[in-house]
């Protein structure tokens, strides 16, 4: 199952953290919690908040964050 990241259009941490994940060459599902709203409601479950990006890693949650962020949690997650 691919991770999900919850992104919102224009926001920059979204556009960063997207192309990050790209260069990376790892592959995920994009959920857009502007348009859909059955999406910004399995965020706020995940992670208590409305804020994005928010990345759902097979039950791992990052929250609010930027690429500096990113990079621990991809180390971890990917330990698992």
């Amino acid at each position: 199952m691919l991770p999900i990241l919850y992104i919102k259009p224009g926001c920059p941490w979204c556009i960063d953290v997207e192309a990050y994940l790209r260069r990376q060459g790892i592959d995920y599902e994009t959920v857009n919690v502007s348009r859909d709203r059955d999406g910004m409601q399995a965020m706020i479950e995940l992670s208590g908040q409305t804020k994005a990006p928010t990345m759902d890693w097979d039950g791992q949650v990052l929250a609010d964050f930027g690429v500096d962020e990113l990079i621990p949690f991809l180390e971890k997650v990917r330990r698992i």
